[in-house]
């Protein structure tokens, strides 16, 4: 009488844990890069904030202002980083005589942010509503 083995092999338990490490590496980077794309959101909806900041300030003053960190009527009362740190913030403004009559903002990638492709590491807009890089790079949506 011959009796059946029951169970599986060695090499076919190697074989699973190999095909079960590809698939979780794939995901694994999958998941990453979503992270990483959801992290620009800090960084677009702070530039959007500036942006509308600058304009009111533009209102009340008639000039832009550089000036991130203060409180308003001096400044915009926005830190120089992003609400959640993974982006650092920079404004540029441009002087016509002593007059600020024009603006850029930079969210420039900070920390894990900086594992993030290279071509969305530096998003910026300006008083145009110029936003850099441009829309069909993706680094925005």
């Amino acid at each position: 009488m011959t009796r059946k083995n029951a169970g599986f092999t060695l090499i076919e338990l190697m074989i699973s844990v190999v095909v079960l490490a590809i698939l979780g590496s794939l995901a694994m980077a999958s998941y990453r890069s979503s992270v990483l794309r959801s992290n620009r959101t800090d960084a677009t909806t702070t530039l959007l904030r500036v942006s509308v900041a600058e304009e009111k300030y533009f209102l009340q003053n008639s000039q832009y202002t550089a000036d991130l960190a203060s409180a308003a009527p001096t400044g915009l009362g926005i830190g120089a980083s992003t609400p959640l740190g993974y982006y650092s913030l920079a404004v540029t403004a441009g002087f016509t005589g002593s007059l600020a009559t024009s603006w850029k903002v930079t969210a420039s990638a900070a920390g894990a942010q900086l594992k993030d492709i290279a071509a969305c590491q530096t998003l910026s807009i300006d008083d145009q509503g110029v936003r850099s890089p441009n829309d069909a790079s993706g680094c925005w949506k």
